[in-house]
């Protein structure tokens, strides 16, 4: 077994682009209730309630959806560096940047999978107003929320047209560990779920079904526990969000979901639950169907467009 890496923490943020982007950032402040901390040059910067960073989500108007970029911290600065150094070891050209609202200078990179990414460790903490404090000193954020109520962002998955390739990047450059992945009988592997600590997955890597790189198949925050799924299927239905896939359980990961298309395009999830790994010598579980012969651990059938539509979208 190879020495374990710890020097990226977790997901910091993602860019999320909308041709619509009035309509998105409505969306994600009235329906999936992230607040709104800054506008500047054309972005939307937004938080969950739970976050405790100043900013996890940054909206920006673009000519069509999809991912701008993902952001990922590291543990400390030295980490960052030695990072740096494995990535332009490894042959990934990337460049410096002074950093954005919310964060500090990142070094940014183009993943094998062609998903724009950057590391970085200085963040600005979230510090409430009186009108937003919370009575418990350990959380940053009152929980009286908005919408659905999103609480901190959790995970992303992104398409690949060669998922060991790209899981293996990620594990060797990055530390990422993986935990599950999907290899039906006589195919290719078809979807990988990675962390980085204990949590089930901070990073998905499925299939891309066309002949292109760098898309976004969705973006998931995550909320207290399963009844706030069931709540939010409500919300969703009552301000006019159709709900493409859900409620139901993932077989990996075991968490409870559900799943809609912002104005904008993107799928967004709302996630709760999902296995967590203490175990340093984890070994990878690997699935040959979905839940044996079923769709998900149980609930609905995946629809057709969960695995056809992802974000940009093609002709």
């Amino acid at each position: 077994m190879d020495e374990p890496l710890y020097e990226l923490a977790h997901l910091g943020h993602a860019e999320l682009l909308t041709p619509v982007y009035e309509e998105s950032l409505a969306f994600f402040v009235d329906v999936y209730g992230l607040d709104l901390v800054a506008e500047a040059d054309g972005s939307a910067y937004l938080r969950g309630w739970s976050d405790h960073d100043l900013t996890t989500l940054k909206l920006t108007a673009a000519d069509h959806a999809g991912l701008g970029h993902v952001g990922w911290r590291t543990v400390s600065p030295q980490a960052l560096d030695r990072r740096v150094a494995a990535l332009e070891e490894r042959g990934a050209a990337g460049k410096w940047i002074d950093g954005d609202v919310g964060h500090g200078k990142a070094y940014q990179f183009r993943a094998p999978s062609g998903q724009q990414m950057e590391l970085y460790y200085e963040a600005e903490k979230y510090q409430a107003p009186a009108d937003k404090a919370s009575y418990l000193l350990n959380q940053p954020q009152s929980s009286v929320s908005r919408g659905v109520g999103a609480a901190r962002i959790d995970h992303i998955n992104v398409l690949s047209r060669d998922i060991p390739d790209a899981r293996k990047f990620m594990c060797d450059t990055l530390g990422f560990k993986l935990r599950e992945h999907l290899v039906p009988p006589g195919q290719p592997e078809v979807g990988a779920w990675l962390s980085l600590m204990n949590k089930a997955h901070d990073l998905a890597i499925t299939r891309e079904p066309a002949d292109t790189t760098g898309r976004l198949h969705h973006l998931a925050y995550a909320v207290e526990n399963r009844s706030d799924v069931l709540r939010a299927a409500d919300v969703f239905c009552e301000l006019g969000t159709p709900i493409e896939f859900g409620p139901a359980k993932h077989a990996r990961t075991q968490g409870f979901f559900l799943y809609v298309l912002e104005p904008g395009g993107n799928r967004i999830e709302i996630f709760a639950g999902g296995i967590h790994i203490y175990a340093p010598d984890w070994e990878p579980v690997t699935w040959t169907t979905e839940g044996d012969g079923r769709s998900t651990g149980w609930g609905l059938a995946v629809p057709d467009s969960f695995h056809t539509h992802a974000t940009p979208t093609l002709p």
